[in-house]
């Protein structure tokens, strides 16, 4: 474990928040549990996410309102704005529905969806969450997320105060599922901070590029906007005060990516497992020689571990703790570092077959590697990390 997520997870202070990481489900979140999986199973099992592949969206608009009418979508929303969650803790229902995508790697815009849901829900006017967040429980309109990178970073759309409003110019990248949604949520740089728009993809002046994906089914696009004209209702949050919610709703991207991808190593050391029993070598399954079985351990550990950092990570931002900012980057950092490794190892336990494009393999290790890239890298988040440990006076502690 790098050195400034070691000292993260191992601070008293956030020792003290461990104890409230939920590691069973209640009733209600296991039935959820449950009911999303089978669905993701019958619905859009592998061979239906290969068949998407030549897709240009990735996914079925009706597929993913079915998903909305089980809940997802609801999780973060109010319920005066037709939503609300299982347990009442928004953010740790909706870990449920991500681990269970990341197992089938399964298609669909949740975490986009759900990062723009959370600023509408926070931050939009009485008016403006009316008019598009029961549309968005609903399923019928699909909102996304101009990403935003640790500290502000990567802003590259300003926006300009006029009498009536504001004019965005820029380009927006990569936003995931842009050209599949209806609205996104927009971060700008505004006279003296930054400012967040909801903006229709289909306003006057925004162009929407599509980029090319290592993942079979998640689609991204570079967007342009071009004098897009924006009236002073569409803005989210505070004239330039945007910087903490963006944080935020980063932080929340993280722990979804996180939660799918333990997801994701969940079922591929899963399916692994029960290769290595089946599979023999001089009479003997694989499963029982002593070298692959310290390998095992090694990832099952690794597993564990991802789990515990992604659940402590998910508590911290649900509970706006402290010190959610550290936590989240430790996740990050942790589980990314560990989860492509996890698949190569995998890889090679299977030999051969594990490199064919029949093998399901590939599909994990494309997701899990566009998730290692995307919210900021685990050298990114480790570096973000160690700032805000040298800020608060932590390279004084040991």
């Amino acid at each position: 474990m790098p050195d400034a997520v070691g000292r993260v997870v191992g601070r008293s202070r956030v020792r003290s928040t461990l104890h409230r990481v939920q590691l069973a489900l209640d009733d209600d979140q296991q039935f959820f549990q449950e009911t999303t999986r089978k669905f993701l199973e019958q619905e859009t099992p592998i061979t239906a996410v290969r068949a998407l592949a030549d897709d240009p969206a990735g996914f079925d608009r009706s597929w993913w309102a079915r998903g909305a009418e089980l809940g997802w979508t609801s999780l973060l929303v109010p319920e005066a704005n037709g939503g609300g969650s299982l347990s009442g803790q928004g953010v740790l229902d909706l870990v449920i529905v991500a681990e269970e995508m990341g197992r089938l790697v399964s298609p669909g815009p949740l975490l986009p969806a759900s990062v723009a849901t959370l600023a509408i829900a926070e931050g939009a006017t009485h008016e403006l969450r009316d008019a598009v967040l029961p549309r968005i429980v609903s399923g019928d309109v699909i909102a996304s997320w101009c990403p935003v990178l640790p500290g502000g970073e990567g802003v590259s759309v300003t926006a300009e105060a006029r009498d009536d409003g504001f004019v965005l110019t820029g380009t927006a990248t990569p936003v995931e599922a842009a050209a599949q949604a209806d609205e996104l949520l927009v971060t700008a740089t505004t006279a003296n901070g930054l400012t967040q728009f909801l903006v229709a993809t289909d306003a006057p002046g925004v162009t929407i590029e599509p980029l090319g994906s290592v993942d079979l089914v998640r689609r991204f696009a570079a967007v342009h906007f071009d004098a897009v004209t924006m009236a002073s209702d569409r803005v989210v949050g505070v004239v330039d005060g945007a910087a903490d919610a963006a944080a935020r709703q980063l932080q929340l991207a993280v722990v979804l990516q996180c939660a799918e991808t333990v997801g994701a190593l969940d079922r591929v050391l899963e399916f692994t497992l029960e290769y290595l029993a089946d599979r023999t070598s001089f009479g003997r399954p694989l499963a029982s020689y002593q070298a692959l079985k310290h390998r095992i351990a090694d990832m099952d550990m690794w597993l564990e571990a991802s789990h515990g950092i992604t659940e402590l990570a998910a508590v911290a931002v649900q509970e706006r703790a402290d010190d959610v900012d550290e936590v989240v980057s430790a996740a990050a950092s942790y589980v990314g570092d560990h989860a492509t490794e996890v698949v190569q190892e995998c890889t090679q336990l299977h030999g051969g077959i594990g490199v064919t494009w029949e093998h399901d393999l590939h599909l994990y290790l494309r997701r899990l590697t566009l998730h290692r890239s995307l919210h900021g890298t685990p050298a990114q988040h480790r570096e973000h990390l160690a700032a805000a440990l040298l800020d608060d006076g932590g390279s004084t502690h040991g």
